[in-house]
């Protein structure tokens, strides 16, 4: 990969300012606040923030008591409230600190994820407001999952964020993300730069729980570059109605017999308009790949689900998967498979099926006691119940625990 200074890196956003996105619509950033990062406050305790924000807070996945954690980070709008690792050999900080610690991070940032790749990504170079900086050392894995929270409480905000996830060899780094607002009435917007690196024989598994409001505007831009023999598991979770939310993405997987799995489930109801998908681009010989999705949309939402296999040398594997599932006649969903060879001896399949819930189904259901919308929360549940594999027994569980407060609480 090329390597370019940090002076040349800026410049390139600067130029980008004006770029519009490839996929999703287009937000004006100047309807929002471009406040400046605070000062970090790393060493705060979660229990002493107001308990609607710990409500919050939950149900994006993060425990403020830190029980059953390896460490947490949780950013209020520009400030970093708690920054702090709980088990040997895992560091956790902003990437502001990380970047005075360390003078190799400059070169690795914006490796993964371009600068100028749109806009967004051009002001979250030039105006960052922290984010995370998560490291397993080599050989170190987690016993309990780190967790992470962006939390966004002033109206007309723009939270800038840039994150950097490594993985050194033969590691093994947990992750659960959640990102959320004050309430469901805070109109703002959320930039999140990711990117992620998975060294040699390591993995990482990373779990999204988005929980934002109705009013706000989201825009994560990831990528991710595993070497060889590692893995990287993504799942990513939104039930709650959000105003736009674009995201593509990216996995190289550049290491012999290295792996991804990116699995997302989608709710869309309200006036959501969600343009969402995943890329994995096989770049070395034995690597494998899959995308999952499931989605549902309700009311007038809007969902389009992009999944892209690209295979650029013999001897690889993908499978892309995509099932929609429509319960409003006033919603859209659009399923864009696109497997791209460029090589002889691969093997790339796709499925993708939208429809609605068969009434026999609903009708056999009634006819054991329940009513209409038991029934029908019923199949909606078993529907996005997707089976993901990889995950350790505690994170599975976790997993199904968030997906079942997400649930609850958001429909």
């Amino acid at each position: 990969m090329l390597k370019i200074s940090w002076e040349e890196k800026m410049e390139r956003a600067r130029k980008a300012l004006e770029k519009l996105p490839a996929y999703g619509p287009d937000v004006d950033l100047d309807k929002f606040l471009l406040e400046q990062a605070e000062e970090e406050d790393g060493a705060s305790s979660l229990e002493v923030l107001p308990e609607n924000t710990k409500k919050r807070a939950l149900h994006a996945g993060i425990i403020t008591s830190e029980k059953g954690r390896s460490g947490t980070f949780f950013q209020k709008d520009t400030k970093v409230l708690c920054a702090r690792p709980k088990q040997e050999g895992i560091e956790i900080m902003s990437t502001t600190a990380a970047l005075r610690k360390y003078e190799w991070l400059k070169d690795l940032m914006w490796t993964a994820v371009q600068p100028d790749a749109d806009k967004y990504t051009a002001v979250a170079a030039l105006h960052r407001t922290h984010g995370y900086f998560i490291r397993a050392l080599p050989g170190v894995k987690t016993i309990y999952p780190v967790q992470a929270c962006l939390y966004i409480s002033r109206k007309n905000l723009v939270q800038r964020v840039h994150n950097i996830i490594i993985a050194e060899p033969g590691s093994e780094l947990h992750i659960i993300t959640g990102c959320t607002t004050e309430d469901e009435f805070t109109a703002a917007m959320h930039i999140g730069i990711s990117e992620f690196f998975v060294k040699e024989g390591a993995k990482i598994t990373f779990t999204m729980v988005h929980s934002w409001g109705k009013e706000v505007h989201v825009r994560p831009r990831t990528g991710v570059i595993v070497e060889k023999d590692g893995t990287y598991i993504n799942n990513y979770i939104c039930l709650r109605e959000v105003q736009t939310l674009q995201m593509y993405p990216s996995v190289f997987l550049v290491g012999e017999n290295s792996r991804a799995s990116l699995n997302s489930i989608i709710y869309g109801h309200g006036n959501s308009k969600f343009d969402v998908g995943g890329r994995a681009v096989l770049k070395a010989e034995g690597s494998r790949a899959e995308i999952i999705s499931r989605v549902i949309s309700d009311d007038n939402s809007e969902i389009i689900a992009r999944g892209n296999l690209t295979a650029e040398v013999d001897n690889v594997k993908g499978h892309l998967e995509c099932k929609g599932l429509m319960l409003s006649k006033t919603s859209r969903t659009l399923a864009v498979p696109e497997l791209d060879a460029k090589a002889a001896d691969v093997e790339l399949s796709h499925e993708a099926a939208v429809g609605k819930i068969a009434e026999e189904q609903i009708l056999y259901l009634m006819s054991r006691g329940l009513s209409k919308d038991e029934a029908t929360s019923l199949l909606v549940r078993g529907f996005l119940n997707l089976k993901i594999e990889g995950l350790p027994e505690e994170l599975e569980k976790e997993t199904q625990r968030l997906m079942e407060l997400e649930y609850e609480t958001g429909m």
